[in-house]
């Protein structure tokens, strides 16, 4: 519990173990552009500051961030945000010293 905008019921079992999210923030309740975002959870020291492929720490929002637009405008914006979202995966999980050959597997489908 105690995690900014999340409730207790939620993050009791949500975040009871190793995290890691990615996704689409398209605005709202707080003002900013839409952009994408991953954060793990419990953080790791160091993980404000390692570098991720095409995005940048928000300490408001206390995740990695990558504006929609700039993903809009790449030559590749599939590739752009998938770089992203792995690159800020494999920083934390390295960061936390996650067990990645017990959590990860290879995709069952296209």
């Amino acid at each position: 519990g105690g995690l900014p905008g999340l409730p207790d019921r939620i993050t009791r079992e949500a975040y009871s173990d190793e995290v890691a999210s990615a996704g689409f923030w398209a605005g709202g309740a707080t003002a900013a552009e839409p952009f994408f975002y991953s954060y793990i959870y419990p953080e790791p020291e160091g993980y404000r500051t390692a570098q991720v492929a095409h995005g940048r720490f928000d300490e408001t929002f206390g995740e990695y961030v990558l504006p929609y637009a700039t993903v809009r405008g790449a030559a590749d914006p599939a590739a752009m945000l998938m770089e992203f979202i792995q690159s800020a995966y494999d920083v934390g999980a390295d960061l936390a010293n996650w067990d990645r050959e017990a959590l990860e597997r290879k995709p069952v489908a296209p």
